[in-house]
């Protein structure tokens, strides 16, 4: 492994965990302020299908993100009254390449969800796209392949 290699694991590692902490914590603006404006959320129920003909859990451009922190922040959100209790683990951080612009990076992230209802783990496989943007990192495009996303799932209303 070079040293270039090194640093840019390690850079993607701790924007990762940046990405995760601003995530538990409500920190929406911060986390909105992560992407880029061309940016691609995705979720998908089966990970091989075209997400503009099948499917997903979520499959949000960039105005579609504001409009979800949007109605979080507004408190309002049933589904979100009271907020659940969050906690993320990002491991296995990989720089698997490059794709113009954007360094891709993988990892497996297990959040923890605590609501009334009982304690949910989602777990998954997290392919970002990340981008340098006026010198800093930020997200073009993030998918997360949920181990279950082919069976019945709870109400997912936080941001993964």
């Amino acid at each position: 492994m070079t040293a270039a290699l090194a640093i840019e694991l390690r850079e993607a590692e701790q924007f990762l965990y940046r990405e995760a902490r601003l995530a538990d914590e409500f920190a929406l603006e911060e986390w909105e302020a992560l992407w880029t404006d061309d940016a691609v959320y995705l979720v998908p129920v089966d990970p091989d299908a075209d997400p503009r003909t099948h499917m997903s859990i979520v499959f949000d451009n960039r105005g579609r993100i504001a409009t979800r922190i949007k109605q979080l922040q507004t408190g309002r959100r049933h589904s979100q009254r009271p907020p659940s209790r969050l906690c993320r683990s990002v491991t296995n951080v990989e720089v698997l390449g490059t794709d113009g612009d954007d360094t891709v990076v993988g990892s497996v992230v297990q959040v923890l969800e605590s609501r009334d209802r009982g304690t949910t783990w989602w777990v998954g496989r997290v392919t970002h796209r990340l981008r340098r943007v006026d010198g800093e990192l930020r997200m073009a495009a993030k998918t997360v392949v949920l181990v279950d996303s082919d069976r019945a799932l709870p109400t997912m209303s936080f941001l993964l």
